[in-house]
């Protein structure tokens, strides 16, 4: 939504200071605050001394945190707010553990200045060299939203004739879960990189979904997907690429369809004159400062991308979080 018209210098400067609520929750995060509180109550002084930080500055995050509604503070001890107790400590079924990626994210969005004046990316190695560090905490984010996006995007699709599904680059597979559980007889294949597919397979089995969803090692940019597929998901997939890169991943999702198979796009998608939403536009920063062509991109360009690739009977379908559904078939 556009700034609007009455908007104050103070608009502005609540803005620019933004970061600063971002900063002390992903600090917070990365220490471990929340989860060494757990359900107890405890001073500044003893918090310190369990995350290995300096009293007074622990002191006065904690303090923050309580402004920021996530602590409460009764008598000089601290305890997590409900909000912090259900979603910030490990171990609980809501725990948001992809924070740890939005950590990462502050790194490389700290460097958009210069990315916007030099036009190329922040300087990181490859997806497959990123390590562990990097990797865990990305597709646990990934994880977390999908599992509450992936059933409404389901029962949004016509399932019908459908019993094989292919999700590329599907990282925890979430989303081939999904369709498993929706329709009997449904079986999915997460296929995604080789370092991704371990953790993809550990998901799998806690959900007890092995026989239906399987992972399969491959870079879908170089390698086959194989065939005999009746849908094939591209869940936030093609803002990472080229448009040229995304026309030639949508030729090849295509030869992987039988005749009358689907497509489905999932992504943010911009107006045609790129001046919103907010989110895609946002996120077309996080493509500019990740990626080395990454984009979000608009309604008229994914569907001539399809087109091209030979799909009909294209269609759009808005969630209610965000992103939109963009389904063609061979």
């Amino acid at each position: 939504m556009p700034m609007s018209t009455d908007a104050t210098p103070k608009t502005i400067q609540e803005i620019a200071s933004a970061f600063q609520r971002s900063r002390a929750l992903l600090t917070a995060f990365e220490l471990d605050i929340f989860t060494t509180i757990n359900e107890q109550q405890l001073t500044s002084s003893e918090v310190a001394e369990a995350v290995g930080g300096a009293p007074r500055h622990v002191d006065r995050l904690l303090n923050a945190l309580v402004a920021l509604g996530l602590l409460e503070k009764r008598e000089g001890r601290f305890a997590n707010a409900p909000v912090a107790a259900r979603y910030l400590v490990k171990g609980r079924p809501g725990y948001m553990g992809g924070l740890g990626h939005t950590a990462h994210l502050w790194e490389t969005w700290g460097h958009l200045t210069e990315v916007v004046r030099e036009g190329r990316p922040a300087a990181r190695p490859p997806i497959n060299d990123r390590g562990d560090e990097w990797l865990r905490p990305f597709i646990a984010a990934m994880h977390w939203r999908s599992r509450q996006t992936a059933p409404e995007v389901v029962k949004a699709l016509d399932l019908a004739g459908v019993s094989r599904v292919i999700d590329v680059g599907g990282g925890s597979g979430a989303y081939a879960m999904a369709f498993a559980r929706a329709k009997a007889g449904v079986s999915a294949v997460v296929f995604d990189l080789p370092n991704v597919v371990p953790l993809t397979r550990t998901y799998i089995v806690e959900e007890s979904l092995a026989a239906q969803v399987e992972a399969v090692a491959g870079d879908y940019m170089k390698d086959s997907l194989g065939e005999g597929f009746d849908l094939a998901l591209l869940s936030m997939v093609i803002h990472s690429h080229s448009p040229a890169q995304n026309q030639a991943l949508l030729a090849k999702v295509a030869r992987a369809l039988t005749s009358g198979g689907q497509v489905v796009i999932q992504d943010f998608l911009m107006a045609e004159d790129r001046g919103g939403p907010l989110q895609p536009a946002l996120f077309a920063l996080n493509m500019l400062v990740g990626t080395e062509a990454g984009d979000t991109y608009t309604d008229a360009e994914v569907r001539g991308w399809l087109q091209e690739a030979g799909f009909t009977s294209v269609t759009r379908t808005d969630t209610t979080f965000g992103s939109s559904l963009v389904v063609g078939r061979r």
